[in-house]
């Protein structure tokens, strides 16, 4: 690459990674245990967070696709391979502790849990790309239909659909405001101001998603400016980064590789600035369920052609067949992994080491 160029990839891709790290940790925003909880204890509001996140970027992101601002390139609708993917995507989560995004900005907190999931989940995201699989991904992808988009399957623009999103968002942040307001015990704040809002005071979901969103959507002219014709993105660039190290060729080296690394970078900020860095081991049966749910995350991500982000936030937003079925097998991948391993439905979920502070 060109020195002026890379510098560019390098500090756009850190400055979105960095601001979306940041965010997800101070915010707690957590997929896996939003999944997690809609059926351990029937609490939606991490899902709903979800869904904000993805009506904000959807409504900016047609916004700047009607102004010729960015460029969208929506593939096949490949629904086998998304929905087995994503199913064992899902399943992977609950496992690894994290979904993708959640693991590398859990992996900035220092909790050693999620270094080994991050290493299985990219070690498998590198492998799924190697010609050793390239026959089997290409025969799952097979199935697929040309029209991936929903509103071209329609034959309508894409601002129906926004707007049965920005309904539902109004319904959720209405029902919100008007449950009873429970007061959580606390202590005493110690700092003030600007530090006490960024470094000590929770962060309520929604905002959290909101804020989330607009990354998301910062994420499209950011990247396009670079060549990446596409907005966040984990697996792919997560699996470059073992690529680059095994071969050492600049092509391994986008926007996106700096993304996650801004990512990790931002959590630690954020992480050490409020305090709540500290490594933590974990032992021998954790670090193995870990290991085993990075696996499995990265090998459904690469069939499903997204993990939780791509697919869950990013493809959704485009408003793809893709994105919606990978997000509800997604959920059903993560319902079926917390029965098994936490039993039946209870009032509260009760999280094992590996699922700690999801």
């Amino acid at each position: 690459m060109e020195g002026s160029f890379l510098l560019s990839v390098v500090l756009s891709g850190l400055f979105c990674g960095t601001l979306l790290g940041f965010i997800m940790q101070r915010g707690r925003f957590c997929v896996t245990g939003g999944f997690r909880d809609m059926y351990l204890s029937r609490d939606n509001r991490m899902f709903y967070a979800f869904i904000i996140a993805i009506g904000v970027q959807a409504f900016g992101l047609h916004l700047l696709v009607d102004n010729q601002l960015v460029e969208l390139v929506i593939k096949p609708f490949a629904w086998l391979s998304t929905a087995l993917g994503s199913f064992i995507f899902g399943i992977g989560i609950i496992f690894a502790g994290g979904c993708a995004t959640g693991t590398w900005y859990r992996a900035g907190e220092g909790l050693i849990g999620s270094w080994i999931a991050l290493f299985g989940y990219m070690l498998m995201s590198a492998v799924m790309r190697s010609p050793l699989f390239g026959s089997f991904v290409t025969l799952i992808k097979a199935p697929h239909y040309e029209i991936g988009s929903i509103p071209q399957t329609f034959g309508i623009s894409a601002w129906p659909f926004i707007a049965l999103l920005a309904l539902f968002i109004a319904w959720v942040i209405h029902r919100e405001i008007r449950k009873p307001k429970l007061t959580l015990a606390s202590l005493p704040a110690e700092r003030s101001g600007l530090s006490h809002l960024l470094f000590e005071k929770r962060w309520h979901p929604f905002v959290t998603a909101g804020l989330v969103g607009l990354i998301a959507l910062l994420a499209w002219p950011l990247s396009q400016i670079t060549g990446r014709m596409a907005g966040l993105g984990i697996t792919t660039p997560s699996a470059n980064i073992l690529q680059y190290l095994v071969t050492s060729e600049d092509r391994y080296l986008n926007w996106g590789v700096f993304l996650v690394f801004g990512i990790f970078l931002g959590s630690y900020i954020a992480a050490k600035a409020s305090g709540e860095f500290r490594l933590r081991s974990v032992d021998t049966g954790t670090a193995i369920r870990s290991l085993s749910g990075g696996l499995l995350m990265g090998f459904g991500a690469s069939l499903a052609g997204g993990c939780s982000i791509g697919n869950g936030l990013v493809e959704t937003a485009m408003l793809t067949w893709q994105g919606w079925l990978a997000l509800l097998f997604m959920i059903f991948g993560a319902w079926t992994a917390t029965a098994f391993v936490y039993g039946k439905r209870s009032g509260k979920p009760s999280p094992s080491p590996a699922l700690a502070r999801t």
